[in-house]
């Protein structure tokens, strides 16, 4: 760290790093959100699967967020639990419209909550209903009922109806992204 970094520390004009793991079921949007929440000038086009993992930063008016956005493909979940350990927050993202897997996404929800590296971690989760354009897609009140998260007790968590294509919903769930981790003094 050079002598400006920590001069600007000290004064309280570095920002805070987080580091998020987004997670989801595939094609339910992570990249398309996390690609949207970067500047404007750093957004890709192309918006591709993702393949095991890929590493996007993007910035608030007070914090420096890394995130890592993981494959939710069925053959690269379980690398997910690797990257417990050093995330500061979570973002998972459901297809609101996709009322089949809305199962699935419960039960990876389930074992990403029991995991002993998160389980007793008051790690603060951004729900983002995704989808919202579709026509068959559900409230967010009712995603929020079909996953259960009335019984997340110990963590804080909040969910956002979006629409990633149009951008619609995300700045709300990362304001209150924001607040919790600064709350928590990261």
């Amino acid at each position: 760290m050079g002598l400006f970094d920590k001069l600007a520390g000290w004064l309280g004009l570095k920002k805070k790093e987080v580091h998020v793991l987004c997670l989801g079921l595939d094609n339910s949007g992570k990249t398309t959100i996390i690609n949207k929440l970067k500047p404007s000038n750093a957004q890709t086009q192309d918006i591709v699967p993702t393949i095991g993992f890929s590493i996007e930063k993007f910035k608030t008016s007070s914090l420096s967020f890394t995130v890592f956005d993981m494959s939710g493909q069925g053959k690269y979940r379980d690398l997910w639990e690797h990257y417990y350990k050093e995330g500061q927050a979570i973002i998972f993202v459901i297809d609101s419209s996709d009322r089949l897997r809305m199962v699935v996404a419960k039960e990876e929800l389930d074992t990403l909550l029991n995991h002993p590296d998160i389980k007793h971690r008051r790690l603060p989760i951004l729900f983002f209903a995704n989808k919202m354009d579709l026509r068959d897609a559900v409230s967010s009140v009712k995603v929020s009922q079909l996953l259960s998260l009335e019984n997340i007790k110990d963590k804080p968590w909040h969910i956002c109806a979006s629409d990633a294509l149009k951008g619609e919903g995300l700045q709300e769930g990362v304001d209150w992204l924001q607040d919790q981790m600064q709350a928590m003094k990261t």
